[in-house]
């Protein structure tokens, strides 16, 4: 059986629910822009799809209102019913279903009784997909990758003496044309979001289902780094110092089936500016970002990564 709870835990509080409806009234806009643990305004598809929606997480949980209704308030499940005309247990069921949360199927698997010799779920090993993605040679004008790479193995590769020499020599120079021109010509590179047949948006053969966010210029690096790896809405998958050594790349995971890359981004980049008072590098937003790989020692990865397979 299906509680409200379950449903919670694997929507960030609801908040998902919420983005899922919206992305059906509005599906080329940007329908959910969270700063902390409140959303700004939003089109409310009940009210002649006014900017009038408020979203805000209330004990863990993303209660909605109207700023031109009083009486309009309730619940993720509220609004659900609302959107789907449905309610009780056939309204957790479609929401389970359309969210692809899969609520109640492992369960289901291992209560059958006719399998034979029954496998504890407490011996099970959780299967980790490591993302993979295009990895090209210097310069950053050669646009036709040399392999294809896992985060396992790019995280190995930034940590590795393998970039130190020209993280180094780049980091000396002074003059930030003649540092631009080096970085391009000298640091090989990865498209975090996907594998490509060439660099080029139009040539994605696979998305890896990651987002890069790039920070330039921070004062405080180990300040900022502490507070993505702590951050309450996003999972860090790969996060280390730009080969100018004054920056960071954030690698995070995003669902394609939910928006698309570009929807994500422009949300993020919102967030990040309400939260952390920061703009992050608009380039983004494209699928095939280039994003040079440095040397970088404290290089952190998702730990669920490590001891994996590759």
């Amino acid at each position: 059986m299906i509680k409200e709870k379950d449903i919670l835990d694997l929507t960030h509080y609801g908040l998902n629910i919420y983005a899922h409806i919206l992305q059906e009234y509005y599906p080329d806009e940007v329908v959910v822009q969270l700063s902390g643990k409140e959303c700004n305004p939003a089109k409310n598809p009940f009210n002649g799809d006014k900017q009038t929606l408020k979203l805000i997480n209330q004990n863990w949980v993303f209660n909605y209102s109207d700023l031109e209704l009083p009486d309009f308030s309730g619940t993720p499940f509220d609004f659900a019913e609302l959107h789907y005309k449905l309610s009780g247990s056939e309204l957790l069921e479609k929401i389970n279903n359309d969210l692809n949360l899969r609520i109640g199927e492992q369960h289901h698997f291992y209560s059958n009784r006719n399998l034979p010799n029954p496998v504890k779920t407490e011996d099970v090993k959780p299967v980790v997909h490591v993302p993979k993605f295009s990895y090209f040679d210097a310069p950053v004008s050669n646009i036709h990758p040399k392999e294809t790479l896992s985060l396992v193995e790019a995280y190995n590769r930034i940590k590795s003496e393998k970039y130190s020499l020209i993280t180094e020599q780049l980091r000396a120079i002074q003059m930030k044309d003649e540092a631009r021109k080096f970085k391009a010509s000298k640091f090989d590179y990865a498209t975090f979001s996907g594998t490509f047949s060439k660099r080029n948006d139009k040539a994605l053969l696979n998305h890896s289902g990651l987002l890069t966010i790039d920070f330039d210029h921070i004062p405080n690096l180990q300040q900022l780094k502490n507070q993505l790896l702590n951050d309450e809405y996003f999972e860090t998958e790969l996060l280390f110092v730009s080969p100018s050594g004054d920056g960071l790349k954030w690698v995070i995971p995003i669902d394609i089936t939910e928006a698309t890359h570009q929807i994500f981004f422009q949300a993020i980049a919102n967030y990040i500016r309400e939260v952390y008072q920061l703009e992050v590098d608009k380039s983004g937003k494209d699928v095939s970002r280039a994003c040079f790989l440095p040397h970088d020692p404290e290089a952190h990865i998702n730990p669920k990564y490590l001891n994996t397979k590759i």
